[in-house]
């Protein structure tokens, strides 16, 4: 892969002051750099999951192999476990709030 250039994500200033208030304020913010240099490229879950059960279908339709149908479950299935676990998170954040 030689000669090919790789775009590199970089948090600017005002990103990293951000997250060092956090830091400071006893926040965590182990994500958050993360979160940030991904914000371009992310897709919400729901978008994924509706995307893995059109596919699904696709491969119902087309007859294809059970063992690769198996292997699209298991993704929906982990898709819908990170669903259950950022709402769980929501409402713990909520509760705390009140």
């Amino acid at each position: 892969m030689s000669g090919v250039k790789r775009k590199r994500n970089c948090l600017n200033v005002k990103q990293k002051l951000e997250i060092l208030q956090k830091l400071d304020n006893g926040e965590s913010a182990n994500t958050d750099a993360e979160d940030v240099l991904n914000q371009g490229n992310t897709i919400s879950h729901s978008a994924a999951l509706q995307s893995v059960e059109t596919l699904l279908d696709y491969m119902g339709q087309r007859g294809f192999d059970y063992g690769d149908i198996y292997a699209v479950r298991k993704i929906c299935v982990h898709i819908r476990q990170e669903i259950n676990k950022q709402q769980k998170q929501r409402n713990i954040t909520d509760f705390l709030k009140k």
